[in-house]
């Protein structure tokens, strides 16, 4: 981990710079910097304008967010589906309905968008299910970091959302592979819409 100083010019090891945080947290460093602008990690500028974060800030975030079960790898016939959505009636909603469908699917629950990034940092799904307003980071800003990433370009992207279509091309629009559904959660569509991957990727698994 680099050196970093504090104010006072005495060489401390409390901070570290924006790179080692991303390498820490195994995330961009884009995202660290914008985990910084909401407040999510403590930092501060050196006077040539560096920026320096609190490690323990850093190891904190790391905590909470491995406070959950180890994610193991999955069988290539099974679909990896991630849920972003911050509303916790919804979120029970979705766990309970998927829980139903007879189906080869592992799914995570995520609430905001930098947890989103974080889980697609470590293991990233075959579809992600995603809310566009979250706290933190919002599901425009998470889709548009993600999609920027190329070696993300293979993973669906549905957004399941209470804004009108006015109201998301106000907010800049979204990528136009994203498929766009209003709430309620059309439970119906995303269901066919997964049997139908799930179709692909047995067609796949069982050429030769």
């Amino acid at each position: 981990m680099s050196d970093a100083v504090q104010p006072g010019g005495k060489p401390d090891r409390e901070f570290c710079s924006t790179s080692d945080a991303a390498q820490m947290l195994g995330v961009s460093l884009g995202t660290v910097q914008q985990m910084v602008e909401n407040g999510l990690l403590d930092a501060w500028k050196t006077a040539g304008g560096h920026r320096r974060i609190r490690v323990t800030s850093v190891e904190a975030f790391l905590r909470k967010r491995q406070a959950g079960p180890v994610t193991t790898p999955t069988p290539s016939t099974e679909l990896r589906v991630l849920i972003a959505e911050d509303d916790r009636l919804m979120q029970a909603l979705y766990e309970k309905t998927v829980a139903t469908w007879d189906m080869p699917i592992k799914v995570k629950i995520v609430a905001s968008g930098f947890e989103g990034l974080m889980e697609i940092g470590r293991n990233p799904p075959d579809l992600l299910v995603a809310d566009l307003v979250m706290p933190d980071l919002d599901g425009f800003a998470m889709i548009r970091k993600l999609r920027d990433d190329p070696q993300l370009a293979g993973m669906d992207i549905i957004v399941v959302t209470g804004l009108t279509a006015e109201d998301i091309e106000e907010q800049g629009g979204l990528p136009e592979d994203v498929l766009i559904y209003g709430k309620p959660i059309p439970f119906r569509e995303l269901k066919g819409y997964i049997q139908a991957r799930l179709m692909q990727m047995q067609r796949r698994a069982a050429r030769p």
